[in-house]
């Protein structure tokens, strides 16, 4: 994980994200797999600072980034990852690109719901005692979220990791409360506030795109 004393990185998120979401929204470019894969890279320490619920879920996605910035030496644009391994008939099987890309995706749109129910709070800076927990986190550590978001790939990861033999494993303190959070990166409330709202503003559009790369294809985005 990258030193996050002397980096903002909500703040390298929010602004590689505004880059891409440029590029959707000009609707005259591709989006192209090095910047793509390079702003992912900037959420990994994110999940490495969301408490050893998500640790799965971190290595997970970092694998997934680091193989769609490798494709990106011989492959310029996602549409044309997309296209190349359909013509390899090789669209669903592990390890191949597009699975990745699918997974990364949801990544990103984890993220983005999870930066949405802090949001939705008066605070996040109070302090909470040892056995207390702030309700919007109750769905982070039940995986109700995330059930309800589709993110079947990373639900399992999160709430039974594979070092666990239950989910009643998978506690409430595994997940690392919203003013934790904020300290870790290196942010106070305002700021975090700002970039948590830059970064679901920017990544929309992106995962929308994503999305679409998808479905005008007819490869769908439920597997």
């Amino acid at each position: 994980m990258a030193d996050l004393e002397n980096e903002k990185t909500l703040r390298k998120i929010a602004d590689a994200f505004k880059e891409l979401a440029a590029t959707v929204n000009s609707q005259t470019a591709d989006m192209e797999v090095a910047p793509f894969s390079s702003a992912c890279s900037f959420v990994s320490p994110l999940f490495g600072c969301l408490g050893i619920a998500f640790k799965f879920a971190e290595m997970d996605y970092v694998s997934k980034v680091d193989d769609l910035a490798e494709a990106s030496k011989s492959i310029a644009t996602l549409n044309a990852m997309l296209d190349r391994d359909i013509e390899g008939n090789c669209v669903r099987k592990a390890g191949s690109h597009t699975r990745n890309l699918l997974r990364v995706k949801r990544g990103l749109d984890m993220v983005k719901v999870l930066f949405e129910q802090i949001l939705a709070t008066d605070s996040i800076s109070i302090t909470f005692g040892q056995e207390e927990l702030p309700p919007l986190l109750m769905p982070v550590c039940l995986g109700e979220f995330l059930k309800r978001s589709s993110f079947q790939g990373l639900y399992t990861g999160i709430c039974t990791p594979p070092w666990v033999g239950n989910q009643e494993s998978c506690s409430c303190r595994d997940v690392c409360p919203p003013y934790n959070l904020l300290k870790k990166l290196n942010e106070d409330e305002a700021s975090g506030r700002i970039q948590m709202q830059n970064y679901i503003a920017a990544s929309g559009p992106v995962i929308l795109y994503i999305d679409k790369l998808f479905l005008t294809r007819a490869l769908g985005v439920d597997w």
